[in-house]
């Protein structure tokens, strides 16, 4: 399977920016607490912005990352993290020998060509009946110049991620779109204003005043329409 593509440095500036979108985080993250297990591995950590929040609530939490310089970056901020594990990691693994209780994966997929490759790679580390959890940007229509930057190959429906799970041999749990505030923001920003989701005012007021209602509203009734589809799928038993 091909490396994850994209531009290395333009993806650190994208992160480094959403990074101080913590609501935002602290909600998807909340999203896939309940199917992790005990013992997960993340697949993309990045800057480790997830991974954190993560293994405050677990025991044992495995952090991966394929870039080189960014891999560096994420060690040296979980050295005095016990618990958190760094490794370097490409799929498909030599060493992917089943043992984690779930694997987790947060905008990565869609920059991987064999994205069912991909996602029969995440089955293979994890333990028989174990969670895959995937979120991925939502609806081509958005895909924009940020997108074809940062080395988006894709963006999903519900649909087209069903269609890979099946392929992958993955039964699927949970599905839904998540933000669909977002959606309608990023749309806007990247394809009509020509921006870039950096660190802004745009992103604070966004996360301070917008995230909260859309995150109340989509714990009551899930929206037809999102900026990302959340899924969760078992491995075979």
């Amino acid at each position: 399977m091909a490396d994850i593509t994209g531009d290395q440095r333009i993806q650190s500036e994208v992160l480094e920016g959403l990074a101080t979108a913590v609501n935002h985080r602290r909600w998807f993250v909340e999203l896939a607490l309940p199917y992790l297990g005990d013992n997960p591995i993340e697949i993309g950590s990045g800057l480790g912005d997830y991974a954190l929040e993560w293994a405050e609530h677990l025991p044992r939490f495995t952090a991966t990352e394929a870039d080189p310089d960014r891999l560096v970056l994420l060690k040296e901020r979980m050295a005095d993290r016990p618990n958190i594990d760094v490794r370097q990691m490409l799929l498909p693994s030599p060493d992917a020998n089943g043992e984690y209780s779930a694997a987790v994966s947060y905008n990565v997929l869609e920059h991987i060509e064999d994205h069912v490759g991909a996602l029969r790679s995440m089955a293979d580390l994890v333990r028989p009946g174990g969670r895959i959890i995937i979120i991925v940007p939502a609806f081509m229509f958005a895909m924009s110049n940020v997108d074809i930057a940062t080395g988006h190959i894709r963006r999903y429906t519900k649909k087209t991620m069903r269609a890979a799970m099946t392929e992958a041999g993955l039964q699927i749990e949970k599905m839904h779109y998540a933000n669909a505030l977002g959606l309608i923001g990023y749309y806007g920003a990247t394809s009509i204003f020509k921006l870039a989701p950096k660190e802004g005012p745009m992103v604070k007021v966004y996360d301070t005043l917008v995230l909260p209602v859309t995150k109340a509203a989509e714990s009551v009734v899930k929206p037809p329409f999102g900026q990302s589809v959340f899924v969760v799928a078992r491995t075979p038993a």
